[in-house]
């Protein structure tokens, strides 16, 4: 029988010897227990690397396995720690790009820097510098869960997945909180209404916002900015100034709470918990106003500084967050914490990404205000 000509073997594609479809997940020291919990999901095993501090105070990676023409995954997220943490991302994304990886995806479920997105003052954009830093040492593609502000994803030049913990954390309202169809949603500031009207809408509760609550405010600080310059005692011209028009200065009205919350379950939901200050001083209001049980809920438990004492001493009975950042030790200091995890939708991002399938089914019915 004829069988033809075998072709002959190019040269370049001689050179990728790794079985398709294969990948490997890393993880830095930022968060190892939700790395194992994420390569369970998989089936498959952590890469195995060596990430640690030099005696210098240097960071030092290396990659004990081949990743030639494979999909690598690295998993690392915001920590106390957290600039040692960027540098173990920055150092092992370039370690795997210079070891010829086909693709390298970070997985950052809390991303660092994130709340530095905005101008104030003579400060700067810090989120778009590290979005800058990661793109440069080669990553080319992001996943994360639950930005600060969406608009962070526009200071990358590669993809980025903003995954959403709602749905984890809307699940844990209706399986964990007896009687919870007698809650209303609080939204801790003004600026947090459209994720609690989301939240309130998915599960047709009321709606309740707190106005006044005091903020750190830019216009608080001093500076160069509000005094008039300085006129040449040589060169006296006209600075023009009183054709400036002056804004009045901004009043915070007393704490009020718009919406009936008096013999309610009060569930307060934002996008991260850092300094708790706000969520006691809220959890405070909503006890004057009747409310006889106070959650909070958030996707980031960051809980910095003193914040699991001041929560445990607080009105607020339970506080609620995933484990995009570890939090064990906060855990022991107060017990009111719990945990969701997250690891189901962040698996299933991986595996999705490394076999080319669509990412439209994880953020189905998902608004952009969740």
């Amino acid at each position: 029988m004829f069988r033809g000509i075998a072709p002959i073997p190019q040269p370049q594609r001689a050179m990728n010897t790794a079985p398709r479809g294969a990948m490997v997940v890393f993880s830095t020291n930022s968060h190892p227990e939700l790395a194992q919990l994420i390569t369970s999901r998989l089936g498959i095993c952590a890469g195995t690397c060596s990430v640690f501090l030099q005696d210098n105070k240097e960071t030092h990676v290396q990659l004990r396995e081949s990743v030639r023409g494979k999909d690598v995954f690295l998993i690392g997220t915001g920590t106390k720690d957290v600039n040692n943490s960027i540098m173990e991302l920055l150092i092992m994304t370039y370690c795997a790009k210079t070891s010829c990886a086909k693709r390298v995806v970070g997985v950052i479920p809390y991303l660092p820097y994130s709340k530095q997105s905005q101008m104030r003052k003579r400060g700067s954009i810090v989120s778009k510098l590290l979005a800058q830093m990661l793109c440069k040492s080669g990553l080319d593609h992001l996943i994360t869960m639950d930005l600060h502000h969406k608009e962070i994803q526009g200071f990358f030049e590669i993809p980025v997945d903003n995954l959403r913990a709602s749905p984890f954390i809307l699940q844990y309202i209706q399986e964990h909180i007896p009687d919870y169809r007698n809650a209303v949603i609080i939204a801790r500031n003004p600026g947090a209404a459209k994720r609690a009207t989301s939240f309130a809408e998915r599960l047709r509760l009321g709606l309740a916002v707190i106005h006044g609550e005091s903020k750190v405010s830019e216009s608080d600080v001093i500076d160069g900015r509000h005094s008039p310059p300085t006129i040449s005692a040589r060169r006296v011209v006209g600075t023009g100034l009183e054709m400036v028009p002056l804004l009045t200065p901004k009043e915070k009205p007393p704490i009020n709470v718009v919406g009936d919350v008096g013999g309610r379950i009060a569930i307060i939901v934002d996008d991260m918990i850092d300094d708790v200050e706000a969520f006691v001083s809220a959890a405070d209001i909503l006890k004057e106003r009747g409310a006889y049980k106070i959650y909070a809920m958030a996707t980031h438990g960051l809980l910095s500084s003193d914040a699991p004492k001041k929560l445990e001493e607080s009105a607020i009975d339970e506080v609620v967050v995933t484990n995009s950042v570890p939090h064990d030790l906060q855990k022991l200091q107060c017990r009111k914490i719990q945990t969701i995890d997250v690891s189901p939708i962040i698996a299933e991002a991986i595996r999705r990404i490394h076999h080319g399938e669509s990412m439209s089914y994880l953020f189905r019915n998902i608004s952009s205000d969740d």
